[in-house]
């Protein structure tokens, strides 16, 4: 059995937290796509983790944590994330299995994203300069790497020859990379040798053998559905495919064997980046939210863009995974304000369509209804008996216009801070 377990949003919703909250339930967690550029923010004692790449259950005990095939791997940044990981005190090299059909981020992966960058000006994505975008592109255009490449006697000749042929594009953007590159190597390639140590499987019998002998698997996605490369606000989307048929491909599973759906939002949206954001607050109550949410970038540090949410796009995100219900994050957040607006469709646009097909550079006006607000600090709440009547009638009506169930509130980071709705 797969259930799988995705962001519904512009990404950093919480996925972390409630992976990690879910995990005893399960005895493998495996992320199915994404990069290093994914922080998923654990708390546990009052103490902060943030993972990038390993999976969130890496902090329990008898459970394996599998790095997928659709995930792209930076060999010098996972060699220190499992060392501060098992500094942390976790088990690391038991619990850990990484897929032999991995791709790896070159050290030119991260030059070339950041001369595209550079090269764009104004127009630039808002990467996050980890080389990610560069490196999927060489898996869809079967020139990349893979971690089990490492074990080939043909691996530095691979290694050589998509080099060179970075070099060739960096010089075409006019980019000073031979210092930098010759600084990178020494590490990725000791980082390499690091991996090396660790458990490799074809991820794809793995998961098929567990699914035989009656194991419960967790598919753990990056980013969030509003980034998915096809259906997310091209071009201003992530490299990989979020929603949950990413799980199928990213892992190695037949349709058949997913279960359930789980979709995790905010009780507000937040972007990071650049690209279209409808109901963004860019004043001072933008701020609150980023101030009161902590809304700064795990990995990055960068300060998010922050709005009301946004129920058609998350009508949206439900529809494209065929999600069966979901997780509200931070609402404890919208604590102490006396009114709180949601976006329930956009002017001009039909109640049943994300319109207009795409929204860059175009003036999209959303329809909002606002709703009493709560004054009661609710991050000390620990049953939905107690939650204020106002944040009930909040939550009743984004339950009834997705037309799917809220099952679990977060109302602070740490695992205890989380409200199981009967």
């Amino acid at each position: 059995m797969v259930d799988v377990l995705l962001g519904l949003q512009w990404g950093d919703e919480g996925k972390g937290k409630i992976a990690d909250f879910l995990t005893p339930k399960y005895d493998v967690v495996a992320r199915f796509q994404g990069g290093p550029n994914a922080g998923h923010s654990l708390e546990i004692n009052g103490k902060k983790h943030v993972l990038n790449t390993i999976p969130s259950g890496i902090f329990h005990e008898n459970c394996v944590n599998l790095i997928g095939n659709g995930v792209v791997m930076d060999p010098i940044l996972l060699k220190a994330e499992i060392e501060k990981t098992i500094a942390a005190g976790a088990d690391v090299r038991e619990r850990l299995l990484i897929s032999k059909k991995a791709h790896l981020i070159l050290p030119t992966h991260r030059l070339l994203d950041a001369a595209s960058e550079a090269y764009k000006g104004d127009s630039k994505i808002g990467s996050t300069l980890r080389g990610i975008s560069p490196t999927y592109q060489d898996k869809t255009g079967r020139s990349g790497i893979r971690i089990g490449d490492a074990d080939s006697p043909n691996f530095d000749k691979l290694y050589k020859d998509v080099i060179e042929k970075h070099k060739g594009i960096l010089r075409y953007y006019n980019f000073d990379f031979e210092a930098k590159l010759a600084e990178l190597e020494e590490e990725w390639f000791a980082a390499v040798e690091y991996l090396r140590g660790f458990k490799q499987v074809n991820s794809e019998f793995y998961l098929h053998h567990q699914i035989t002998q009656g194991k419960k698997i967790l598919a753990e996605g990056a980013q969030g559905s509003l980034l998915d490369l096809d259906f997310g606000s091209y071009p201003f989307v992530t490299s990989s495919n979020t929603i949950s048929g990413g799980a199928c491909v990213g892992l190695g599973l037949a349709p058949k064997h997913i279960n359930k759906v789980t979709g995790i939002f905010k009780a507000y949206c937040t972007r990071v980046g650049s690209g279209p954001f409808p109901t963004e607050l860019e004043n001072d109550m933008g701020q609150f939210l980023r101030d009161k949410g902590h809304e700064y970038g795990a990995t990055t540090g960068r300060p998010r863009r922050t709005g009301w949410l946004d129920l058609p796009a998350l009508k949206y995100a439900i529809m494209l995974s065929g999600v069966d219900e979901l997780i509200m994050m931070k609402a404890d957040v919208l604590s102490g304000l006396d009114s709180i607006d949601v976006a329930t469709g956009y002017e001009g646009c039909s109640d049943d369509e994300l319109c207009p097909f795409n929204i860059q550079g175009t003036v999209v006006t959303p329809k909002y209804e606002s709703f009493a607000g709560w004054q009661e600090d609710i991050s000390v709440m620990r049953e939905y008996q107690a939650l204020p009547e106002t944040f009930k009638t909040y939550i009743d009506f984004m339950e009834q216009d997705a037309g799917v169930p809220i099952s679990i509130i977060s109302v602070g980071p740490d695992r205890e801070q989380t409200i199981l709705r009967k």
